[in-house]
């Protein structure tokens, strides 16, 4: 065989060779569209509405968002802080986001920025004048911002500072609002993760609804809803 006749018997070998591979021609889209579609049923679907079913039955009141009532009004949400003005309440940590949940973020300074160092000693003056204190009595996170910028939750100290202040303007004695704050007061995770704390939504909230209370005078809550 000469080899003009050897190239042309190589020819169809090498043509199919060159030929693409179809998906069609090897049967694997069908399959691959159903696990598409069959993962996007899964994932998308059906775990959404079970997590969502299970959460509503096991946890109604935080799938709701933990949220505060008041005469059948939201007032609030128990994990979210937002601004309380006047004398008559306790305040909360200080927020980079002016308390705004849709913006919720900390001020991502070191702590060796000259910047914070003068925040903090700003604020540190300002918190000691509004409860009569010294410098070195106010509580750090009095002046600090939380990770997130919304933590309701304050420690027992920060809120003991407070109560001097806030007694006088309800026209309650120390004595009665320790005993809220107490009330308010929560322990550790489970007993073993994090320490004490307070959380200021539900005491001020606690404090409106008390009875033969005043709040100094133009004490308003002030909302981020």
């Amino acid at each position: 065989m000469n080899r003009s006749a050897a190239a042309s018997l190589s020819r169809p070998a090498r043509a199919r060779a060159a030929t693409p591979v179809s998906l069609q021609h090897t049967g694997a889209l069908r399959p691959a569209i159903g696990l598409g579609v069959a993962s996007l049923l899964l994932l998308g679907l059906a775990y959404a509405v079970a997590t969502t079913g299970l959460s509503a039955a096991l946890f109604p009141v935080q799938a709701e968002g933990s949220l505060l009532l008041d005469n059948h009004q939201v007032r609030g949400s128990r994990l979210v802080a937002q601004p309380f003005v006047g004398d008559g309440y306790f305040q909360a940590r200080p927020s980079a986001a002016n308390y705004d949940p849709m913006a919720a973020a900390g001020s991502n300074l070191a702590r060796s920025n000259p910047a914070l160092q003068e925040r903090v000693a700003e604020a540190t003056r300002a918190v000691a004048a509004r409860e009569g204190i010294a410098v070195d009595e106010v509580p750090g996170d009095l002046v600090t911002q939380s990770g997130a910028g919304m933590d309701p939750e304050l420690s027992p100290a920060a809120a003991a500072v407070q109560v001097k202040r806030v007694a006088g303007n309800r026209g309650l004695s120390v004595e009665q609002m320790q005993a809220l704050v107490k009330a308010h007061t929560q322990g550790p995770q489970w007993g073993v993760f994090g320490q004490p704390r307070v959380n200021v939504m539900t005491l001020n909230l606690a404090l409106d609804g008390l009875k033969n209370t005043q709040a100094a005078p133009g004490a308003t809550e002030t909302t981020t809803r």
